[in-house]
């Protein structure tokens, strides 16, 4: 790709990874999970990343998330270029432009789900009449207003995941970025995370979906396969249609 390709491409795209390679010291070995990886995504598109164990796919969600840095090659998130960035950089493009949702849910088990949801637009700095609203509507959006006052052991599984995502959706992010979302689900409290999740999509938001099941990866319009570090495959298919008793984000 020519470097004047490369700009007109990062122009209309969310994310650009060229030729990126992560090396990770062990002692005296060196473990290269990637390998020089080029992977483009597009603003609207919705993505699966898979592959088995030591593939490199976590490296490569941790490379988009912001929460790790290339050894090498470059990565542009909406034009910035994120390889050089400070960790108070990335800590701010984390905060504004990704919107993670773990498998783990990653909530603080001492706060109410408000106050969950809340916390990235604290860190944002908006404003506490604002984040009221933003918070309120983001809460509204998973069904869980009900649920607002409660913490997060009070919830079940789903509806913890229902909080993750609503906390991912408050700065308005370019992407959410899935990290197994369903993994500590069952299977029909997962069909209604993985429709709300389409239901985003549907809307306009970019999902990028890291998983190893191919009946979640099914839910995206375009799936790549990692191995070794490498890019296997990339191929679109046609995504499966949402589980029709599964909740909507309005």
């Amino acid at each position: 790709m020519t470097i004047a390709a490369s700009s007109a491409l990062r122009d209309k795209s969310t994310l650009v990874i060229e030729r990126v390679t992560k090396v990770y010291k062990m002692g005296e070995q060196e473990v290269h999970a990637l390998k020089g990886v080029s992977l483009t995504i597009n603003a609207g598109e919705y993505v699966a990343i898979m592959g088995p164990s030591g593939s490199g796919k976590s490296t490569l969600m941790n490379m988009i998330g912001c929460l790790d840095v290339p050894s090498s090659g470059t990565y542009h998130l909406e034009g910035q270029s994120v390889g050089q960035m400070s960790e108070d950089q990335l800590a701010t493009i984390r905060n504004q432009k990704i919107g993670f949702v773990f498998q783990t849910f990653n909530l603080v088990p001492r706060v109410s789900i408000f106050s969950n949801v809340e916390l990235p637009l604290i860190y944002k700095g908006v404003s506490k009449a604002e984040r009221i609203k933003i918070v309120d509507s983001a809460i509204e959006s998973v069904n869980l207003t009900s649920h607002k006052n409660h913490k997060p052991n009070e919830l079940s599984g789903g509806q913890r995941q229902r909080v993750a995502i609503a906390r991912a959706l408050v700065c308005n992010p370019s992407i959410i970025l899935a990290d197994e979302p369903t993994g500590n689900l069952d299977t029909k409290t997962g069909n209604d995370i993985m429709a709300i999740l389409d239901g985003l999509h549907a809307k306009g938001h970019t999902i990028v979906l890291v998983t190893h099941e191919d009946d979640i990866a099914a839910h995206a319009l375009r799936v790549v396969r990692l191995k070794d570090g490498i890019i296997e495959s990339d191929k679109p298919q046609t995504a499966k249609p949402a589980h029709p008793q599964t909740a909507q984000i309005d």
